[in-house]
């Protein structure tokens, strides 16, 4: 199994950044230069998942499907 963000590792996250940055007033600046923000996916093969065709296996090609919906000679 992959690594998964705990709540509590999250929140810890943002009490740190909080204590960091934020204002006299307890708002928390969000400017580019303070904020980043990070999107992960991932992927992993596993035993029920769908296996890819074999190269050459097509029935059509590429070239074909774009003549078909207009897009190319």
């Amino acid at each position: 199994m992959g690594l998964i963000l705990r709540r509590e590792t999250a929140l810890a996250a943002a009490a740190a950044y909080e204590s960091m940055f934020a204002a006299a007033d307890g708002t928390i600046p969000a400017n580019s230069g303070l904020t980043t923000v990070i999107y992960m996916t991932g992927w992993r093969e596993y035993p029920s998942q769908q296996k890819a065709k074999t190269r050459e296996s097509a029935t059509i090609l590429f070239k074909d499907i774009k003549k078909q919906f207009g897009g190319g000679s």
